[in-house]
């Protein structure tokens, strides 16, 4: 087994900037301000999940293939498309129906992913003043609804038949909400400021 690791570093694969922040930086700030005894119960983060929803999709199934090429080429890997568990007469709905797609982001891809988030992605949003800080669930996991896809750069904009939102949760090993805050806001997350 320890061959497999040494061949990995002998073939230079890098790992991500974030990934070595938050063992360099991340970690030490954490268990100076919590106070954690060990170093395995500092939080991290464990997964990205990425979700469009695309409610119209029903009458017009282009919007969901427009929907999952554009999630591919905003996370990089394939979108898996999620389907209606219930039928709902009033919106046109069937059980079984594809309404929307979503992509869950491990590793280096979730380090990537929330690197290109906060320096390229955010940044771009109109009147942006900061981040939501009341969106955690009080578990340490942390939702944010983006409104455009065009914020991130991967998407050509002129290619761009309609604007689309989307959920990006970020999921954390945090106990409370307090932690799963101070774990994000270290590792770069542009919250708002508590007097906005």
């Amino acid at each position: 087994m320890p061959k497999k690791t040494e061949k990995a570093q002998s073939n230079g694969i890098e790992k991500p900037h974030l990934e070595k922040v938050y063992k360099e930086a991340v970690v030490p700030a954490l268990v100076e301000r919590f106070k954690y005894k060990n170093i395995m119960m500092v939080p991290k983060l464990s997964k990205i999940s990425v979700n469009i929803g695309v409610g119209e999709a029903a009458a017009e199934p282009k919007l969901l293939e427009t929907a999952i090429q554009e999630l591919g080429q905003i996370t990089g890997q394939k979108p898996q498309v999620r389907k209606a568990r219930k039928a709902i007469s009033n919106f046109k709905l069937r059980e079984g129906q594809a309404i929307g797609c979503r992509v869950t982001l491990r590793k280096k891809y979730m380090y990537e992913f929330l690197e290109r988030f906060v320096t390229l992605a955010v940044p771009r949003i109109r009147d942006f003043r900061g981040l939501s800080t009341t969106s955690f669930d009080g578990r340490g996991n942390y939702t944010v609804g983006v409104r455009e896809q065009i914020i991130f750069p991967e998407i050509d904009i002129d290619k761009v038949p309609r604007i689309q939102g989307m959920d990006v949760s970020f999921v954390t090993t945090a106990k409370t909400d307090e932690e799963a805050f101070a774990l994000l806001s270290e590792l770069g997350m542009p919250f708002r400021k508590k007097n906005n």
